[in-house]
């Protein structure tokens, strides 16, 4: 799989990718990921990649060219989506359908957001990641490399681990535990050390079922 992401920082979120398991999957080979930089797009001498928005107003906005220049130039693959606060929600429904295209691109605004036209004229779409307030896009592209990248087949030590998890049918994961089995007098759970396992997926079920209801009853 190919993931773009246009971003005024590559080395940020290049460095994020070389460790773990995104690390792991780009030197197989699984997981290919490239950045592109607004600023190889400019036509003036220092670079510029905002300016001050049209009717005024605090901050400043990222200009449409510089972006318009990667795509153009550059040729990352569709579909292209834009970080921002209007766009679908993130979530682990979403972050496997995404995993099964061939690849996608990631658009990172700063400052006070992009001109507009990036988002009429240029994405194909937008994605957030939570109603709340970044300096920019790149802790945002992040969090969706990770989603995805490690839901990749291979990726992972165990497949089974993700399909084990939080959000992966619904529910909250149930609790785990390692060992020791008394830990300050705190005790694992009996069912865990039966040997049972047919008790233990009863047992790690009905607490999924609970952790949600009483935690995310959403």
């Amino acid at each position: 799989m190919r993931i773009d992401v246009i971003t005024i920082f590559p080395e940020m979120v290049e460095g994020f990718a070389s460790h773990s398991l995104l690390g792991r999957a780009r030197e197989k080979g699984l997981l290919e990921l490239r950045t592109h930089d607004p600023r190889d797009h400019t036509t003036d001498v220092h670079r510029s990649v905002d300016d001050a928005p049209f009717g005024g107003g605090a901050g400043m906005v990222m200009m449409a060219e510089p972006l318009f220049g990667v795509v153009e130039a550059e040729d990352p693959p569709r579909p292209l989506l834009l970080l921002g606060p209007a766009g679908r929600r993130l979530d682990q429904a979403y972050a496997r359908e995404l995993v099964d295209l061939p690849g996608f691109s990631l658009v990172c605004g700063r400052y006070e957001g992009v001109d507009d036209r990036v988002r009429t004229h240029l994405a194909d779409g937008e994605i957030s990641i939570g109603d709340y307030v970044l300096n920019g896009g790149e802790v945002a592209a992040m969090v969706v490399l990770e989603a995805v990248g490690r839901l990749l087949p291979g990726v992972m030590g165990n497949e089974e681990s993700a399909g084990d998890e939080s959000f992966s049918d619904g529910l909250l994961e149930y609790p785990q535990f390692t060992r020791p089995a008394d830990f300050r007098g705190w005790q694992v759970p009996e069912v865990l050390r039966s040997g049972d396992h047919a008790r233990v997926r009863r047992w790690r079920r009905a607490m999924a079922l609970v952790r949600t209801l009483s935690q995310r009853p959403d």
